[in-house]
């Protein structure tokens, strides 16, 4: 790299305009105008040194706050690897056993629920069958009952109408022996 890449822009100014005023009167007076105008209204190195402190801190209190996150991060593991993570699987194992044997009570009872209620409805079932057949048994005796009692009461009738037909023929009869009279 060459020297003059190294030399600010507010300096280049101040060589142009002296090459621009060089060999007249007025240099002396650009040259004191170039002086204040750097002092008063070039803030550049100014800023530039601040950036550089601000950047210095910034970066020194920020790595500082974060190597105290990550030592606090390491302290959390460790305290959960070594104290808290077989607490917990302890805790877990012990009551995980508990609930197990919990578990297989409850299906064992629910197990047995099961079979009574399907012996109850078994014995439900069987019962309203038996009485179905009762019921059945029983309608066909009125059934036969009923043939029964139509058979006698039309063998009734067939016999009334007979004896009524006899006595009307008798009565005929009687009458016929009368109407020659």
């Amino acid at each position: 790299m060459s020297g003059a890449s190294h030399a600010s822009p507010s300096r280049t100014r101040d060589r142009k305009r002296e090459a621009l005023a060089a060999g007249s009167p007025i240099q002396p007076i650009i040259k004191d105008v170039g002086e204040i105008y750097s002092r008063l209204l070039d803030h550049r190195p100014v800023i530039q040194g601040e950036i550089r402190y601000f950047i210095k801190e910034f970066e020194e209190k920020r790595g500082l706050r974060e190597l105290r996150v990550l030592e606090n991060l390491k302290n959390t593991i460790f305290e959960t690897n070594e104290h808290i993570l077989p607490k917990c699987e302890q805790a877990m194992s012990d009551n995980l056993n508990e609930v197990f044997e919990k578990l297989q009570a409850a299906n064992g009872m629910i197990h047995k629920l099961q079979e009574k209620e399907h012996e109850e409805r078994k014995l439900q079932a069987d019962k309203l069958m038996a009485r179905e057949e009762k019921h059945i048994a029983h309608w066909e005796e009125f059934m036969k009952e009923q043939q029964n009692k139509r058979a006698e009461v039309d063998e009734e009738h067939r016999k009334a109408m007979e004896r009524l037909k006899e006595q009307y023929s008798d009565m005929e009869k009687e009458l016929a022996k009368y109407a020659h009279f």
